[in-house]
């Protein structure tokens, strides 16, 4: 699975991302990279619900770093239709991408 977390996106970069089957995810108000002691170097593990139809815009995810930090995340798909329209994020398709 590809993701973005950055702290806010313009609508046309996050619609972006969505059409090339990145998910864009946002810090809580806040937090950043820096207040969370992240460098970019870290792997990252994205706790998506395991059923894709749970999966709601605007949803929080908690995200898990190889070296155990741990913080939530507010998932951007902001509508249905964002996550309808887009091929590989619906329910037949984004397990591919999660696997």
């Amino acid at each position: 699975m590809k993701a973005v977390i950055a702290k806010s996106f313009e609508r046309i970069h996050r619609s972006n991302l969505v059409g090339m089957g990145i998910i864009p995810l946002c810090f809580k108000p806040g937090e950043d990279a820096e207040t969370l002691g992240l460098t970019g170097h870290e792997c990252y593990s994205i706790d998506l619900p395991s059923n894709v139809s749970e999966i709601r815009p605007g949803q929080d995810v908690t995200v898990v770093t190889d070296n155990g930090k741990s913080f939530t995340c507010t998932l951007r798909f902001d509508t249905e239709v964002m996550m309808e329209t887009q091929p590989c994020f619906s329910p037949q398709n984004i397990i591919s991408f999660i696997s």
